[in-house]
């Protein structure tokens, strides 16, 4: 059934393997963030599932649904100020998928979690442990690479709050309870969005 001849009050925006992804990796990281000094070994069990997510983030970000796909949210800087300067004015375009500021922050978050996994890496390596052990990685120098994987922890977890904030106030702008929709997969009917172009409408399922 397409948008068009649905009476759904609501259209699918996530499929499933998108939301538990994001909710796994939002468990995943604060584990792995609480247990850095006292349950080393719960710490780096929840960093080898996180650099599982990760790496099937990635893969689905090329070949997975139509709003999982890079191409077709990540937007050039133009789009993302243009963006900005809607929601100063409280003219914020309706998107089905992530906004141009949603999507350059779902970027910096796999970047900084990217850098938090390689960096943990390369600590267990210097211990004999992990799958770097007795590489050229391993005899790099450990003080060093804790202060950059503690660096990158902290500077994703402030992308987080960041996160979190720009949540809130999308949700307030385009009226639109997008923690809700990663729950449900669902987003409101529109009558349009920047992101479906008019002739295209009719291959979006509700």
């Amino acid at each position: 059934m397409s948008l068009q001849e649905t009476n759904s009050s609501t259209v699918k925006a996530w499929d499933p393997l998108v939301r538990v992804f994001h909710w796994s990796l939002v468990f995943l990281f604060l584990l792995a963030f609480i247990t850095e000094d006292d349950w080393l070994n719960l710490h780096v069990q929840a960093g080898y599932a996180i650099a599982f997510l990760i790496g099937f983030r990635l893969l689905w970000g090329l070949v997975g649904t139509r709003n999982a796909r890079f191409i077709s949210f990540v937007k050039s800087p133009k789009v993302m100020l243009t963006y900005f300067k809607g929601m100063l004015s409280r003219k914020t375009p309706h998107y089905l998928g992530h906004n141009p500021l949603g999507a350059a922050m779902v970027i910096a978050l796999l970047l900084g979690i990217v850098l938090v996994s390689i960096t943990g890496v390369v600590i267990i390596a210097h211990e004999g442990n992990g799958p770097l052990a007795g590489t050229f990685f391993a005899t790099l120098g450990a003080d060093w690479m804790e202060d950059a994987h503690e660096f990158f922890a902290h500077f994703t977890l402030l992308m987080v709050l960041i996160h979190v904030s720009g949540v809130v106030v999308s949700s307030f702008l385009e009226g639109e309870n997008l923690a809700k929709a990663m729950v449900t997969g669902r987003k409101k009917f529109r009558s349009s969005w920047v992101d479906v172009e008019p002739g295209k409408r009719k291959e979006i399922q509700s």
